[in-house]
């Protein structure tokens, strides 16, 4: 079987598309090359996603935190005291078991008129629940980041918005939100090269891959078990996310020249990759 050829039956194979078997014999470079990156799919879906829910909540928890009422600030320290204080994979076990607890035909919520009942057989899914504690944990993580960002804003910026009138939310959208990205932004690239690595420990979890279609790291060890040799199926996976962690770092680095594009030249910091040993 030629190299176009895998790629036409197993390029798309982890979301369902292209030969419903894997193969049985073979397990050429090409192959493996072919089924890892196709199972790349969802480790990109789950780190966008997470990502992107996760950057929302994010600065909802750092301005809580910010915040002088008690009733906002304190529920988001103990959000990110707990998922900064447990590690990853335990919160995967954690909620997966949550998730199975719950009633499996749903959840009735009495409206008063009427009786919705909201499934959460769902929730059971790698697709749906691990995407849930991939984007809780970057939220924590990420808001801690945002809060310190915005405790760092100089206080000059708010007395000259003050000095020209610029209150409430012209002054969150115009001054305070600006700056704090600004300032998180190298950090928060971290953050994000992190979540996508984090992905690989969907497979490990305990929730289930759907009709084999799994992650990279499924088909990695599916290939290392038939072959009897993880050397050749592990550094595949290891070499697709070198490439994406180029390509996270390329993007977030654009984003952050915008992000200071009004800051003189020669005063501009550079962001650089500064990869997290130990969480």
């Amino acid at each position: 079987m030629s190299c176009a050829q895998t790629f036409a039956d197993y390029g798309l194979r982890s979301i369902g598309y292209g030969a419903r078997l894997l193969p049985k014999e073979g397990y050429d470079l090409c192959q493996q090359a072919v089924l890892i990156g196709s199972g790349m799919i969802w480790n990109l879906y789950f780190g966008i996603v997470a990502l992107f829910f996760g950057f929302f909540l994010a600065n909802a928890v750092a301005l809580a935190r910010a915040s002088g009422n008690p009733w906002l600030r304190k529920p988001a320290e103990w959000f990110v005291f707990i998922f900064r204080g447990s590690p990853l994979f335990i919160q995967f076990f954690m909620f997966y078991e949550t998730f199975v607890l719950l009633p499996r035909v749903g959840i009735d919520i009495p409206l008063g008129f009427a009786t919705i009942t909201v499934e959460t057989g769902w929730l059971t899914k790698a697709w749906a629940g691990a995407m849930v504690v991939l984007c809780l944990n970057t939220a924590a993580y990420t808001g801690e980041i945002f809060y310190g960002a915005l405790r760092a804003i100089p206080k000059g910026d708010l007395e000259a918005a003050d000095a020209y009138g610029i209150t409430g939310w012209n002054r969150f959208r115009r001054i305070v939100w600006p700056t704090m990205m600004r300032l998180a932004w190298p950090a928060y690239t971290n953050e994000a090269i992190f979540m996508f690595h984090a992905t690989t420990l969907v497979f490990f979890s305990g929730f289930p891959a759907f009709q084999q279609k799994g992650d990279a790291l499924y088909y990695a060890s599916y290939f290392a078990a038939k072959t009897f040799n993880p050397f050749v199926a592990y550094p595949i996976v290891a070499a697709y996310f070198v490439v994406l962690t180029v390509l996270v770092i390329s993007l977030f680095g654009m984003i952050f020249r915008h992000l200071n594009r009004h800051v003189p030249q020669n005063t501009r910091s550079r962001l650089k990759y500064r990869p997290q040993i130990i969480r």
